[in-house]
């Protein structure tokens, strides 16, 4: 055990994929989910377009360098969390062990990650991968929201490990709402929000758009994104939050200073309301999608109130967050107290509708947030893999070629570490 070289954790999303060790804090190589590969033609079946002559198929990059090729089509392998490109996403993985983890992957073992509820076929296809192309001595793939949760004891006392709570996962694509269960996620209960890290860079975007005339077209979205991830924050109220604003201009609107690069000109721009707008279309869904309009703590709860009755305290007492959209100042305190007023509401009126003779016990809940969170699923994968009870749960290379991909059809969960 002890002369084995570290595994390596991969965890691939939709906006970017985060590479690194088990056994260290943050990942090493965080990239763009991306790849770039020459095509031929727009015309036929899409192997035949990339059935080269010769060595053209090692031609391809990926991560930061795919977007800056010129003349490749860039192309990216993961929509929404699941795979839907596995050629690329070969390619993909190989690029990754072979140039940015620079491992030999026949010396070391594998934790990749999933989206909830990942199809049983899409995990026989990665152990295929890993097993056929690149010979991995064991695999092991991860629910995303149970290395969350483990990423959030991070923040606590040994005591109050558990598995059990409800992770809010807000990513640059998509943001789930998912129920977790002594490590087993509660399928029939995720729900999945249309907002998202994407959907707030473009609201700031048009925000400034309608009032500032000094930013260069070419640099709208770069700006936007600039502004959510340096001065955004969650507020209580937004009524109060514009009157602070307009009593006290000078010591709430900020100064963005950016530089055009096509005539190496500066622009300056004043940050008002974005900085608080921004965040808020969270709560506020029907600013940005008309579509929309439940904001994210009424999805968490009606996720919580789905569930089997037995699990629905401990879910309330363990709402988690995870993914770089949650890293937002006082997200957590603003979804505790969202939470707790429906919560409270409900039990009130039961007390009515009893007419005073039933004393409903108030319901503790409580969000977490920690250091971790916006790596908090590979961090998840990073703690769990660094310990002995790790290479008892992982798939092996012997396993695979005695039974073949159907192994990894169902991974046991960790038993909650000591």
């Amino acid at each position: 055990m002890s002369n084995r070289l570290p595994p390596c954790i991969v965890d691939v999303g939709t906006g970017y994929t985060k590479l690194g060790f088990a056994g260290n804090n943050e990942p090493q190589i965080i990239m763009p989910s991306a790849v770039a590969i020459k095509e031929t033609a727009k015309v036929g079946d899409q192997s035949m377009r990339r059935l080269c002559k010769g060595v053209e198929d090692l031609d391809f990059f990926i991560g930061d360098e795919a977007m800056e090729a010129t003349g490749y089509a860039v192309k990216y392998p993961v929509r929404h969390g699941i795979v839907e490109d596995w050629d690329l996403m070969e390619k993909f993985l190989e690029q990754c062990i072979f140039k940015y983890l620079r491992a030999e992957p026949e010396d070391h073992y594998f934790l990749l990650t999933e989206p909830p509820l990942n199809t049983p076929e899409n995990r026989e296809y990665t152990a295929e991968i890993m097993f056929e192309s690149f010979n991995v001595p064991g695999l092991y793939i991860a629910v995303q929201a149970v290395l969350s949760l483990a990423a959030s004891w991070a923040s606590r006392q040994v005591t109050e490990r558990s598995l059990t709570g409800c992770v809010v996962d807000s990513g640059d694509g998509v943001t789930h709402v998912i129920p977790v269960a002594d490590g087993y996620v509660i399928g029939s209960c995720i729900k999945h929000i249309p907002i998202a890290g994407r959907d707030i860079t473009y609201f700031v975007q048009s925000l400034l758009r309608e009032r500032e005339s000094s930013i260069p077209p070419q640099l709208s979205m770069e700006t936007a994104k600039a502004v959510k991830e340096r001065y955004s924050y969650i507020c209580p109220d937004i009524a109060k939050e514009f009157n602070k604003y307009d009593s006290d201009p000078s010591k709430w609107i900020k100064r963005y200073e950016g530089l055009n690069p096509v005539n190496n000109t500066k622009f300056e721009i004043d940050i008002g309301y974005e900085r608080f707008l921004g965040p808020e279309i969270f709560f506020h869904p029907e600013f940005a999608n008309p579509d929309f309009t439940v904001p994210i703590s009424e999805v968490v709860d009606n996720v919580i109130q789905n569930c089997p009755i037995d699990v629905r305290r401990p879910l309330y007492k363990n709402i988690v967050l995870s993914g770089g959209s949650t890293m937002f100042k006082d997200f957590d305190r603003r979804m505790q107290r969202d939470v707790k007023r429906i919560v409270d509401a409900r039990l009130r009126i039961t007390e009515q509708l009893s007419g005073g003779r039933i004393k409903p016990k108030p319901i503790d809940v409580n969000v977490v947030a920690h250091k971790m969170q916006r790596y908090a699923v590979w961090f998840g994968g990073s703690m769990l893999a660094s310990t002995p009870h790790f290479y008892q749960v992982c798939h092996t290379k012997a396993e695979y070629e005695e039974r073949g991909p159907s192994i990894c059809r169902h991974n046991p969960v960790f038993g909650t570490m000591t």
